[in-house]
């Protein structure tokens, strides 16, 4: 996962998490104000407390996005965890009958029919979290900036030249940066 951090609008590092968040502490300090770090695949902020140095910035905060770690296995009788996860599923009866008819029972039928939609589905959905991402980081770094707007209008209209052309005009750091979640967003839609 790559992540990048932006002291108002000149980029100070790109890359793991850890190193971004090294990066901070030394250009910023331990309370950092006006700094944003992005994550590049979801464009999302990321909140870290460098109060406490850089390495408990970062496993606090995957802790809090991973969850804790997993248990150890356990040997022994019964069954082995699988990860499975139950949870309920509102169907109307015609689907249960369908299923109850299926190898494997209804779960088996589900996973199947999940999995294969995911495979189905697996480009464009990349090319829609691409352009999430990407309007995301947009809306944070260049919302106040001329041609935000149209920007935003042309990415959606898949006007790559139009786009490039206003984000060009925004300050180097900030049109490097979009520039390349722009070209990730055009491979996957490629793809």
């Amino acid at each position: 996962m790559a992540f990048t951090a932006f002291h108002d609008q000149r980029m100070i590092a790109s890359g793991a998490l850890s190193d971004v968040a090294q990066a901070v502490e030394v250009a910023a300090g331990p309370s950092p104000s006006g700094v944003l770090i992005f994550d590049d695949a979801t464009g999302r902020p990321v909140d870290i407390d460098l109060r406490s140095g850089a390495d408990a910035a970062v496993a606090a905060h995957e802790t809090k996005t991973l969850g804790p770690a997993p248990e150890p296995a356990r040997s022994g009788p019964g069954r082995p965890r699988l990860g499975v996860v139950a949870r309920e599923v509102t169907l109307l009866p015609r689907h249960w009958k369908w299923l109850s008819t299926q190898r494997g029972g209804a779960s088996a039928a589900l996973r199947r029919l999940v999995e294969e939609a995911q495979r189905a589905g697996a480009p464009a959905d990349r090319a829609r979290m691409a352009q999430q991402a990407l309007h995301g980081v947009l809306t944070v770094l260049a919302g106040d900036l001329p041609g935000y707007e149209e920007a935003l209008r042309a990415l959606y209209a898949r006007d790559d030249d139009r786009f490039d052309a206003l984000a060009g005009a925004w300050p180097a750091d900030i049109a490097a940066y979009v520039s390349r979640l722009a070209e990730a967003e055009r491979s996957a839609r490629a793809s």
